[in-house]
């Protein structure tokens, strides 16, 4: 396959002369990422043995992707649309991925948060073709054996689910292989990164989930999840594989594991692997992003901030530790900017004496009682926060109360509700505007249009999308050969918000989705430039200009051609030599 040599540095010749010789006639059409559809041109169709295979017509990139967007304007079904997406993206490559960028803003709900929530609930039901590598437990022992059953072999970067947490949707099973797929469109589409060098895998230990255990369309083990030193000797071995088919700096993102196995298996490995945990790590960097924006429109440096958490698990504790550290850069101990933190979960406020145990992450923000506290609208009446932040995804628990009460405390009160899908949000960026007249500072999980207020003015709720944070990540640390990722480069992440001036007054705490590409760029630069600066990359000689460096590993959409090279040779004659 013709990826397999698109790691060598075009223009080659003999990347084309491969591509030429080994792949002709339909397998060429089969194949996305050599698929041109009509785009083939008449010398290619007649070299490449695909004369006859295709309409007469010779179409333009420009054309097809007219035709594509045209087709998911007729669709109304958010679902309907992310089976139509999918399939391009299994006939023809690089059309899905100039589609998906031209329109990031329209589609990035489809291949991602909210619909891809419901298409991993339907996923047996819509199933078309396999993507990803799925690993069971039965395969123990045999991990690496699976792994060379991968078609590409210059993967740089992974995303591994085990299916146990899917958004705020529970445990999902092998259903959740939706995820990593998505996840990777985004590495490609936000950040550049070549897909065949991306790897989607689901780990399948079983489902406790009891509807899928009765599902005829089920596509995993029925069985219930192995909670045994099996299941960790599963992940054991499959990150030693991964490391080493593929090399030891090969990136490995852990996304939507359970809330135990989640922090267990991040301590457990980061100092081991080039690797981290997005709804850790990458929700806490974008979460700080916006907290921090906020600074420039209420004055107040971070430690002078009071936050309150709807939810303790792994995205809450994740934010409160970054949090923490931000508070530290800023010349507070450790000690007093964990008292900062508060957090109110299913069985109340974290509290010193409370009947139902905490986990030993969540220790460092169990405090002494603040009064009497039986309902989260009484947490914010007695902590007084300045900032709200929902990650429990419980639905909408950002009462009309609690918001007013935030508005009644705050001049410009901080309202996040990050939980996902948007019917997980804690509330509706309308009722956050609405009820503060418009003072609150929000943003959101899932997208939420433009609200108008009374007085005729509009606010565009900023969207705290992990998107601005995964696909750099892995775009910066690949081309850098980072090993080990520290908790800084997070922090280092967080404070790169490209929010101009204009933005913020529109309401916005992030950038546009419709500028993400070029922010993502800007943002690998500045860590590019941050790595070389501590000693922390390791990919020499140190390039000069790390605008040009990233730049130049980006992926793009142009499609190539597959004819071979052919060229004279001037002065040789082919005769014999008379004397």
């Amino acid at each position: 396959m013709l990826s397999r040599l698109q790691v060598c540095v075009r223009p080659c010749v003999s990347v084309c002369r491969w591509a030429h010789t080994k792949e002709k006639g339909k397998a060429l059409m089969l194949n996305p990422h050599t698929n041109k559809g009509m785009a083939f041109t008449l010398k290619e169709r007649q070299i490449l043995g695909l004369q006859g295979l295709l309409p007469p017509k010779i179409e333009t990139q420009d054309i097809q992707a007219m035709r594509f967007q045209r087709n998911l304007r007729k669709m109304s079904d958010p679902l309907q649309k992310y089976i139509y997406l999918m399939g391009i993206q299994e006939r023809n490559e690089k059309l899905f991925y100039r589609v998906l960028m031209e329109d990031i803003d329209a589609l990035m709900p489809i291949v991602y948060t909210p619909t891809v929530g419901l298409a991993c609930t339907q996923y047996g039901h819509i199933f078309r073709r396999p993507k990803g590598l799925f690993i069971s437990i039965m395969d123990q022992g045999h991990i690496h054996s699976v792994l060379d059953n991968w078609p590409e072999t210059n993967v740089k970067a992974v995303v591994v689910t085990d299916g146990e947490r899917i958004l705020g949707l529970g445990d999902l099973g092998v259903y959740g292989m939706g995820i990593p797929v998505g996840k990777l469109c985004l590495y490609t589409a936000c950040a550049g990164i070549r897909p065949e060098r991306c790897l989607p895998v689901c780990i399948d230990v079983g489902t406790d989930n009891e509807t899928l255990l009765r599902d005829p369309f089920y596509m995993g083990l029925y069985q219930r999840r192995d909670r045994s030193q099996r299941y960790d000797d599963l992940i054991d071995e499959f990150m030693e594989a991964v490391v080493d088919k593929y090399g030891q700096d090969t990136l490995i993102q852990f996304e939507d594991f359970g809330n135990h196995n989640a922090f267990r298996f991040l301590k457990k490995y980061r100092e081991k692997y080039c690797t981290f945990n997005d709804d850790i790590q990458g929700t806490a960097a974008v979460a700080l992003a916006g907290l921090l924006a906020t600074r420039r429109v209420v004055g107040k440096p971070i430690t002078e901030h009071r936050v309150l958490f709807l939810g303790a698990g792994e995205a809450a504790l994740g934010i409160a530790n970054l949090i923490v550290m931000a508070m530290m850069e800023e010349g507070m101990s450790q000690a007093d900017a964990r008292k900062k933190i508060w957090m109110f979960d299913k069985y109340g406020l974290l509290e010193q004496g409370r009947h139902q145990s905490t986990d030993s992450n969540q220790e460092a923000f169990v405090h002494p009682s603040p009064g009497e506290v039986k309902s989260f609208l009484d947490a914010v009446n007695v902590i007084k926060p300045t900032a709200i932040i929902g990650v429990a995804g419980a639905g909408r628990l950002f009462t009309h109360d609690v918001i007013k009460a935030m508005g009644c405390l705050n001049e410009r009160p901080i309202i996040f509700a990050l939980s996902n899908p948007t019917a997980k949000a804690e509330c509706t960026a309308e009722d956050a505007y609405s009820l503060t007249q418009g003072r609150c500072l929000f943003a959101s999980g899932s997208p939420f249009g433009p609200v108008t207020l009374e007085d005729g003015s509009i606010l565009i709720p900023g969207q705290g999308n992990n998107a601005y944070i995964f696909p750099v990540v892995s775009h910066s640390l690949t081309i850098c050969i980072r090993v080990y990722i520290s908790t800084h480069i997070f922090w280092n992440y967080a404070q790169t918000n490209q929010l101009t001036d204009e933005e913020l007054s529109q309401g916005r705490l992030y950038p546009p989705l419709s500028k993400i590409r070029e922010v993502s760029l800007q943002m690998a630069v500045k860590v590019v430039e941050y790595l070389y600066a501590k000693g922390m990359a390791f990919r020499y000689p140190e390039p000069l200009d790390k605008d040009a460096y990233v730049r130049s590993k980006v992926w793009n959409t142009n499609y190539e051609s597959f004819l071979p090279e052919i060229y004279d040779w001037p002065g040789v004659s082919h005769s014999p030599l008379v004397d």
